[in-house]
């Protein structure tokens, strides 16, 4: 059986204007094996939810996949019909949005909406789809699952919330699911919990998740593979430990240094200089280079592709230091 579940490869995003079309994606290629959590991370504006909504086909208008394909279980899915894409929502991919008090019906009861969910994708009657959504409920750990069941999305607090999200998540059963931000505006406590809650996912259900960040320490928690997005642009990816405690591109040590560290005193944090580039003003090249403390004459000219790090066969990094042309 393939071991690869979802494969993103030279997906490009753009967004027309009146005058000019602006690339949000440039070329993202990676892949989500199946039962391993895939952190991405990066700073705002690096393409990180944007490449969930076009894997799950929620692109906003005007909007569109310009390039490239993505493949799910064998079969590619970027280019169905409407219909069959609806289809494919919510049974083999599930979504977990950021703001669950927005992504509940505040005038229906959290019953209404998991039966509702499980009976589109689900051969089963209202009684079924009632015994399954409590069983849900118990599985993302609502306590008094049974009770709980008939309340409304603002009964419950911004944690609990956020498993009912999940649980409505899951009501299809899908193979991966998509988690944006899952744990923002919670605090740490509630944020393990839900970290939790998606690393017993994969290990019992076998699902595959994509978990979007910003946070590195909830990748460093829960993801198997990371990987790390810029400009719209994977600048490295490989597996989390590896990354987090050895990261190769500018841009990756950069984010692990700002982290504080419960271990060392440090007077003083990294700081990245500058900021995310505007859409319609990716430099040249690398598209790091303005912020780059290592920035050389190529890193103007060209665009680097992923390639291998050497020491480091799991990991690949988008940057001419670990290219042998990089001199030339």
């Amino acid at each position: 059986m393939n071991d690869v579940l979802l494969s993103v490869r030279d997906l490009v995003v753009e967004f027309p204007k009146r005058d000019k079309v602006l690339t949000a994606l440039d070329h993202i290629n990676l892949e989500v094996r199946r039962g391993e959590i895939l952190g991405m991370v990066g700073e705002s504006g690096a393409g990180k939810s944007l490449t969930g909504a076009a894997i799950i086909g929620l692109l906003e208008p005007p909007g569109r996949i310009a390039h490239g394909e993505i493949v799910l279980d064998g079969q590619r899915i970027d280019n169905l019909p409407y219909g069959q894409m609806r289809r494919i929502r919510g049974r083999k991919i599930g979504m977990v949005f950021q703001d669950p008090l927005t992504s509940l019906n505040p005038i229906l009861t959290i019953a209404e909406q998991l039966i509702e969910t499980i009976r589109t994708h689900l051969p089963m009657n209202e009684k079924q789809a009632r015994e399954r959504a409590v069983e849900l409920l118990e599985e993302v750990g609502i306590p008094a699952a049974r009770r709980r069941l008939d309340d409304y999305p603002h009964h419950f607090s911004g944690g609990m919330r956020q498993r009912v999200v999940i649980a409505l998540a899951l009501a299809g059963e899908p193979d991966l699911i998509i988690a944006d931000e899952p744990t923002t505006a919670l605090d740490v406590s509630v944020q393990a919990q839900i970290i939790d809650v998606l690393k017993r996912l994969c290990r019992d259900r076998g699902a595959s998740v994509i978990l979007v960040t910003h946070d590195m320490g909830v990748i460093a928690e829960a993801a198997d593979r990371v990987a790390v997005l810029y400009a719209g642009r994977v600048a490295e990816i490989g597996p989390v430990r590896q990354v987090v405690k050895d990261p190769s591109h500018p841009y990756t040590v950069g984010l692990m240094g700002s982290i504080p560290s419960v271990v060392h005193d440090i007077d003083r944090l990294t700081q990245i200089p500058g900021s995310m580039p505007r859409l319609d003003n990716i430099p040249q090249g690398c598209a790091f280079n303005p912020r780059c403390s290592q920035v050389h004459d190529r890193c103007y000219r060209d665009r680097p592709n992923l390639i291998a790090v050497e020491s480091k066969p799991d990991n690949q990094v988008a940057c001419w230091l670990f290219d042998e042309r990089a001199s030339s």
